[in-house]
């Protein structure tokens, strides 16, 4: 595969893992010990994880860009 359909492959796939991964662990404002803070929305999360929701999306997009740059050049016509 080129490097530019590396590039889109990952990207697409980063995405794809990162957007349903959103809502993993998440504990809502109204849901928690703590109360809401002053201004914000109650269903708004106490610690999102951000970060580490980031990290095993790029390690997904990894593996999902590596599964296709092996399986789409068998795929292509010869």
């Amino acid at each position: 595969m080129h490097w530019v359909q590396v590039l889109i492959v990952f990207s697409i796939a980063w995405w794809l893992v990162f957007l349903p991964s959103l809502s993993i662990g998440i504990e809502s404002q109204s849901e928690s010990d703590e109360g809401t803070v002053a201004g914000t929305e109650g269903g708004a999360p106490v610690a999102p994880m951000l970060l580490k929701k980031a990290v095993w999306a790029t390690i997904g997009a990894v593996i999902i860009t590596i599964l296709a740059s092996i399986i789409i050049p068998m795929l292509a016509p010869q």
